[in-house]
């Protein structure tokens, strides 16, 4: 491996850091924000991840909702420099959502006090995706910040978390949608037998149980009215931003067989959602070894020696692997993409000199 200038960000205004669970990605997340930073640049970091995980590792506290500047004394940070963190909020994000868009006062405060609102905002995974990208919408919009550096959730939910507006455009578009919120008239004159027994069933379920679930669905659907295309729209300008050339998206994994394959399987199911990755950052990477004559050269006891060259045979054949497990990725990943390895530092990064000494130490393979 040789020092590079990897993972240079001035022409990136977004970083997406996604992958395997387990693999270091909020820590990577952080050390790139922070180390860019320290460069003078302002920068905001955001969590999608409902762990604390990334507040922990920036010195701040865990449970705060609001974006939390992080202090950059002691870093040796150039003039300019800002960083912030971020740990999202679905129910807060889609409230004020709401506020922003609502009508009416009256139309805002019925919605905010209808239950399946309550219940849909705090409850459902696809919400809380929606709303990711909502506050994502909102940094982007801040012209004084320069760089956003995203920390999606792990495994299979950051792949739900990248499909979310095109999940919520088809959604908006859907005839589920029409037909919750159409009247009797136009519902006899514009709807299939289909849609017309769908709302018969419902219906008839409402009066065996009492629960009014049409009544209250109906009512929900309708208080959006006015609504939805402003969604939608919103909807579109993330799905722009997360394809925009200024946009990095970065997978993140360690060289175990088992999280390459998982980072293989990402790198497939990103393909498939026409998405391109620019950099595979492979974490936690082994020192090199000294060399074999170094130990036949130094003035130890034999016996010492004898064990040392044990250790010695044991780490080189686990770095043989990991070497085999960085050339699989290189295969088959795109010839454009970076392959950046970040060091193991041997302890669990605590500080904010830990993030920096890992961002500090990439090097592109």
């Amino acid at each position: 491996m040789k020092p590079a200038q990897t993972l240079e960000l001035g022409a990136h205004r977004l970083v997406i850091c996604l992958g395997p669970g387990g693999v270091g990605k909020t820590t990577l997340s952080a050390a790139i924000a922070l180390n860019t930073a320290i460069t003078g640049r302002a920068v905001d970091v955001m969590t999608v991840d409902p762990a604390p995980r990334l507040l922990d590792a920036l010195g701040l506290g865990a449970n705060e909702q609001t974006i939390q500047a992080v202090p950059l004394t002691g870093l040796s940070a150039h003039q300019g420099a800002r960083l912030r963190a971020l740990k999202l909020d679905p129910k807060q994000t889609f409230d004020l959502l709401i506020e922003r868009h609502a009508p009416s006062a009256a139309a805002r405060d019925a919605i905010l006090a209808n239950r399946i609102y309550r219940n849909l905002s705090t409850a459902l995974a696809g919400v809380a995706d929606y709303m990711a990208m909502e506050q994502l919408l909102e940094l982007h919009a801040d012209a004084s910040t320069d760089l956003i550096v995203l920390d999606t959730p792990p495994a299979r939910e950051a792949i739900d978390f990248l499909d979310a507006p095109r999940r919520m455009l088809e959604l908006l578009g859907s005839r589920a949608i029409t037909l919750l919120s159409a009247g009797r008239s136009a519902m006899r004159g514009g709807f299939s037998m289909i849609d017309i027994a769908a709302r018969a069933v419902l219906s008839a379920f409402d009066r065996l149980t009492g629960l009014h679930l049409l009544y209250d669905v109906q009512t929900f659907v309708r208080s959006f009215d006015g609504m939805y295309a402003g969604f939608a729209d919103r909807a579109a300008q993330v799905q722009a931003l997360v394809r925009d050339r200024q946009t990095l998206i970065v997978l993140v994994t360690t060289s175990e067989t088992e999280r390459v394959d998982q980072a293989c399987e990402f790198i497939d199911a990103l393909t498939a959602m026409g998405l391109t990755i620019g950099a595979v950052a492979v974490n936690r990477m082994m020192a090199p070894l000294p060399a074999a004559s170094d130990l036949a050269d130094a003035d130890l006891p034999a016996a010492l020696k004898r064990k040392l060259k044990r250790n010695l045979d044991d780490f080189a054949a686990l770095k043989r692997r990991e070497t085999a497990a960085l050339d699989r990725l290189r295969d088959r990943v795109s010839p454009g993409t970076r392959l950046i390895a970040a060091p193991d530092l041997g302890r669990e990064p605590r500080t904010l000199a830990d993030l920096t000494e890992i961002a500090r130490n990439l090097v592109a393979y």
